[in-house]
């Protein structure tokens, strides 16, 4: 790894292909809620998108063997990131709207630096620290609508803030095992087919445990949602995710879910007709203005 503060061009794009796709994948989990129990919804989606990078992994000449030694990185890194994380994100949306879930997933560069700090030894500056305040900040003025309404909304939207909780802490132990010398070791893709694969095969058994056989939904949209969030909101954003993270650690990979949500309120403002207020527009600058600090910073050292 480089260790000097500049952001490559590589860098830029993946982080501009994560934030549009991501920002979108928010809503599409809303149109496979109601019908489908969310553990069926969430095997369909990684066993499809296990599918499609195994596909490219033959094409490439990627090795797709995993060794004993592997497994269990592989293991740690699909029940982290593909069973427990979208377990408490699908649920989460029962009970809070998908922006204000999206607004708190900005919050992984929280635990992502401090497990960072902790479990791999890398240190975060002073610019990270000011860059991650200024945008929580923007966070706060651009959501400060769906934050009002959850402190009144009782305890379901309490619960909702709860899963989602739990979802940004299962996350963050995903980048974790990411970010491992252990995990560094492998080939990108044998690590996430495999952590698809056995995050799929988790999810489905959590299913028949608890509601049976699945139940078929026969909207459009909820297949269209399963293929978009197979192919672009997993099959192509998480290795590029993974390349963030081994290219400046955890912590400033973290930063795509702060432009997230921005990006889902633009989606919304050409979809849904949201109105841009005052506080709303100077949280999104604060935001920005925190993210170019922080990124800025030196990348962390091991």
């Amino acid at each position: 790894m480089k260790a000097e503060g500049a952001v490559s061009g590589r860098l830029l794009l993946a982080f501009l292909v994560a934030t549009l796709i991501w920002g979108s994948t928010w809503t599409a989990i809303r149109y496979q809620l109601g019908v489908v129990d969310p553990s069926w919804s969430i095997a369909f989606r990684f066993a499809m998108a296990a599918i499609l990078l195994a596909g490219y992994a033959r094409w490439i000449g990627a090795p797709l063997r995993i060794t004993r030694r592997e497994l269990p990185v592989a293991a740690a890194f699909g029940l982290a990131q593909f069973v427990f994380n979208f377990q408490f994100v699908y649920r989460a949306e029962a009970y809070i709207t998908s922006g204000f879930v999206a607004m708190m997933f900005a919050l992984l560069i929280i635990p992502n630096a401090i497990f960072g700090r902790v479990l791999l030894g890398h240190r975060v500056g002073r610019n990270f620290i000011l860059g991650s305040l200024l945008s929580t900040l923007g966070m706060a003025l651009l959501f400060h609508k769906e934050i009002q309404d959850a402190a009144t909304g009782g305890g379901a939207a309490l619960l909702g803030i709860g899963l989602t909780l739990g979802g940004i802490l299962a996350a963050s132990m995903g980048s974790m095992v990411q970010a491992s010398r252990r995990a560094d070791a492998m080939h990108w893709v044998t690590m996430i087919v495999w952590g698809m694969v056995l995050g799929a095969i988790a999810n489905a058994l959590l299913a028949l445990a608890t509601t049976g056989l699945p139940i078929v939904d026969p909207r459009p949209s909820y297949w269209f949602a399963i293929v978009y969030l197979a192919l672009f909101g997993s099959a192509l954003t998480f290795p590029v995710y993974l390349f963030m993270i081994r290219q400046i650690g955890p912590a400033r990979a973290a930063y795509s879910g702060v432009l997230i949500p921005i990006v889902a309120m633009l989606f919304s403002t050409l979809l849904e007709g949201y109105r841009w207020t005052p506080s709303a527009v100077a949280g999104t600058v604060l935001a920005v203005a925190g993210l170019v600090v922080a990124l800025k910073a030196r990348k962390p050292a091991a």
